[in-house]
């Protein structure tokens, strides 16, 4: 015990040291209801016992209040306003209750509250056609509780589909909805969202359907041809003419006999040109569509290559160009079937009236004796004739029991057992047609019996087919001359209607049908003949034989017709046969004057000087025709004539009497103007003319290297003759029979030279039997192939017969085959 001190309990001083301040206050958001805090932890001399937290509202308040004592370092603040600043400070304190500055201020915000209330939906939906592919969309704006962020369009097609998908997000309350399908109904509906991807409900479904489009216009047909005063039907075809309006109908000339919303009836005008017909939309005058016609004055093509210089141009054809004739726009149009072989060429007369309506008409003729008249421009009832003629029935002079002359095969009744012809023979040459009566002349053969043969001169109504003339029946032709020669009898040469083939194409010229003969594949007795009718009356005028005092000298041509000079001279080229230099002319071009006294003078002839040689090689001279240049001629000689043989010689020969060269005994060479050996192959056909070109088709008989066709040229230079070598050939070769060109064109342009490769013509050729094939050439350059009808499926002609010869008149072009008159020209669309 001490001494010196009162006993008693032992009382520390006070605690009055406060603990120091809380450091690094934080104030953290964790909900928008929820505000965390912490803090560093004071100190003290004793011990801190806790802290005080305090709180006001606002980032600059200053009005604090406690909410909370707590002991650790960290507090949650929850049951807060969200969106709502609040700031914080904290003190500590300890035992004593010695309390601390506080620590520095802390601010906080609590955020808004999640958003779950969607927009509402949008309103007023409207949905419009705009065009043909856009329809365009507007509603109302929907509200929100926040802020509406943007809709979602929702498209189907259909008024009544139900299978939507959303095609975009706008921002805005309206949408133009592009690329669309013309004519199609669309069904549309939006919603709209928010930032919180809240969804609206759907508006009403809008419907609409695109519009239709722009009217467009087509025409049919968009090109062809015309004669003076055809009438053409033209038909208009819309898209999108929701009201039916159609179209009206304007011309650059002629007129319109009728006008119908839809279709027209055009009639040209009696003038030459292009004419373009206009078809203009009524509901749209700024939509049209137009056709191009070109008028032709030509008025026929009525007798073998086109006229009687027999050059074969048609210069009047103004529809055909150079550069429509490709398969684009050039092709077959159709088909005529008869029922046989057609080796005449097909003729062609403008504005003809049949059945009382008004046709182009093309006439065809067969081997089965039957003659067709076609509308040359429609296929009407699967081209129904306008009418045929039966020329063996009984209106037409045959017996009951005649047909057509087997030609082949154990039945042959006529030739040398070739089948040359297959299988029968009834007209064989091109009829003629005289345009101012209306009648065609045709010649007919038929048998009765097998052992009865005849051949008879038909003049037909070209109206009805019916005979005309003669107390309406045909003439039976015959014929006698003076001489010895083979098949003679007492010193007279009778025709003989078995053994004389008439090959040759029909002539008409001066009031005469004259008609020429030659065989059936050399099958003897017989001669070249050749006999004038009085075109009026069909009374026998004359007759002439080429040997009547040998044989032979039969007038082939390979079916070219005799040419004839503005005197009415007839030319023509004889095959092999008896030659005097007096009265046979075999392998001769001969000169004959108009009739007289029942005969024909000879007015003057040429022979080669080695027709020995033709004659005993087979290669006669007559195998190609005639063509008379145009008058006059430059030069010395005015009057020129050309004729090609089976050697490919060329002669240009003065036609003058007197000047064409007879012939020279003995000679080398012969006394013409001009004479090419070698030019072509060999000719089983005729050569054509125009603008100063001759075209020749060559082919090679029997052969295998064939020939071009050749472009020569006449007069170049001024020298009044041919050109030595082409100036163009094909590219192609042709075989036998080779082609006999026709050329088209509009006077001296686009011109076009038109073949039929005839090569397949069956029996006994030995290409076998296929179609004929047609060919359009550059007449100005033959190595540019236009277009030929092998391009093409749809352009495959009938089966070839040899020495065919396409017809050109109004923009389309005529074939004979085997089976079928086929039609090529502009397509209509």
């Amino acid at each position: 015990m001490v001494t010196g001190c009162k006993s008693g309990s032992y009382a520390p001083p006070p605690d009055t040291i406060a603990p120091t301040a809380p450091a690094s206050l934080t104030a953290t958001v964790a909900s928008d209801t929820q505000i965390n805090l912490a803090w560093m932890a004071s100190i003290d001399n004793v011990g801190v016992t806790g802290y005080t937290v305090e709180r006001c509202t606002g980032a600059t308040c200053s009005n604090f209040a406690q909410v909370s004592a707590p002991t650790a370092t960290t507090f949650s603040d929850t049951g807060l306003t969200a969106s709502t600043s609040y700031s914080y400070r904290v003190r500590a304190t300890d035992a004593a209750n010695n309390l601390s500055a506080y620590s520095s201020t802390a601010s906080a915000s609590t955020p808004a509250p999640p958003d779950t209330t969607p927009p509402a939906a949008p309103t007023n939906l409207t949905v419009s056609a705009a065009t043909d592919t856009r329809i365009n969309l507007s509603w109302t704006a929907s509200t929100d509780n926040v802020g509406v962020t943007g809709y979602m369009v929702e498209r189907c097609q259909g008024a009544a589909c139900s299978n939507f998908a959303q095609i975009s997000a706008p921002t805005a309350t309206t949408f133009s909805d592009t690329g669309l399908t013309a004519s199609t109904s669309y069904s549309y509906r939006v919603r709209a969202a928010d930032a919180a991807g809240n969804l609206s409900t759907y508006s009403s479904t809008g419907t609409a359907s695109t519009a239709a489009g722009p009217i467009s216009v087509a025409i049919t047909p968009v090109r062809g041809g015309a004669t003076f005063s055809q009438s053409l039907n033209f038909t208009a075809n819309l898209q999108n003419d929701i009201s039916a309006a159609g179209v009206t109908w304007t011309a650059s000339g002629g007129t319109f006999s009728s006008q119908g919303n839809t279709a027209a009836t055009f009639v040209a005008p009696s003038a030459l040109g292009n004419v373009t017909i206009t078809a203009t939309s009524a509901a749209d005058a700024t939509k049209s569509a137009t056709a191009t016609l070109a008028v032709t004055d030509l008025t026929g093509v009525t007798t073998y290559h086109n006229d009687l210089s027999r050059d074969g141009a048609n210069t009047h054809e103004f529809a055909l160009t150079t550069s429509n004739v490709k398969t684009a726009t050039f092709g077959k149009l159709f088909s005529c079937a008869v029922d046989g072989a057609i080796y005449a060429q097909p003729l062609w007369v403008a504005n003809l009236t049949v059945n009382g309506a008004k046709h182009n008409v093309v006439i065809v003729a067969t081997q089965h004796d039957s003659v067709y008249a076609f509308d040359a421009d429609s296929n009407a009832n699967t081209c129904a004739p306008l009418w045929q003629a039966n020329l063996l029935d009984s209106n037409h002079g045959g017996t009951g029991n005649e047909t057509s002359v087997p030609s082949s095969g154990p039945t042959a009744l006529v030739g040398n057992g070739f089948g040359d012809i297959n299988p029968e023979v009834g007209v064989t040459g091109t009829p003629v047609v005289d345009p101012s009566t209306n009648i065609l002349y045709v010649v007919s053969k038929s048998v009765s019996g097998a052992t009865q043969f005849f051949q008879r001169l038909h003049a037909l109504d070209l109206t009805s087919g019916n005979e005309k003339l003669n107390g309406n029946k045909p003439v039976v032709i015959s014929a006698t001359v003076v001489g010895t020669g083979d098949g003679s009898s007492g010193g007279q040469l009778a025709f003989d209607a078995q053994n004389e083939h008439q090959r040759p194409g029909l002539a008409l010229i001066n009031g005469q049908v004259c008609i020429a003969w030659a065989s059936h594949e050399d099958h003897f007795p017989y001669h070249g003949w050749v006999i004038a009718y009085n075109a009026a009356t069909l009374a026998f005028v004359a007759a002439f034989n080429t040997t009547p005092n040998g044989g032979l000298g039969g007038i082939w041509m390979s079916g070219a017709a005799p040419a004839f000079d503005s005197s009415g001279n007839s030319f023509f080229a004889t095959g092999n046969g008896t030659f005097t230099g007096t009265n046979g002319y075999g392998d001769s071009i001969v000169k004959l004057g108009p009739p007289s006294g029942g005969s024909f003078p000879v007015m003057d002839f040429f022979t080669p000087f080695n027709q020995a040689t033709l004659n005993a090689n087979d290669t006669d001279l007559g195998a190609g025709g005639v063509l008379l240049l145009p008058d006059p001629s430059p030069g010395a000689h005015p009057h020129l004539l050309v004729q090609v043989g089976k050697d490919g010689t060329i002669y240009l020969v003065d036609r003058d009497n007197g000047k064409m060269g007879e012939y020279c005994n003995g000679c080398s060479s012969d006394n013409v103007v001009q004479e090419i050996s070698g030019a072509v192959n060999g000719m089983w056909g005729m050569p054509a003319y125009w603008n100063g070109n001759l075209y020749i088709g060559g082919a090679q008989d029997g052969g295998t290297s064939g020939d071009h066709l050749k472009a020569f040229a006449f007069n170049a230079g001024g020298t009044g003759k041919i050109s030595i070598i082409p100036t163009s050939q094909s590219a192609n070769t042709f075989f036998f029979s080779g082609p006999t060109p026709s050329v088209s064109a509009n006077g001296t342009s686009n011109g076009i030279v038109w073949v039929i490769d005839n090569s397949p013509y069956g029996p006994p050729g030995s290409f076998g039997s296929g179609p004929a094939v047609l060919h359009a050439y550059d007449a100005t350059n033959l190595n540019g192939e236009l277009w030929n009808s092998s391009q093409k499926a749809a352009d495959k002609a009938g089966n070839a017969v040899k020495f065919t010869v396409p017809t050109v008149a109004n923009g389309k072009v005529y074939i004979g085959t085997r089976t079928e008159l086929d039609i090529y020209g502009l397509l209509p669309n």
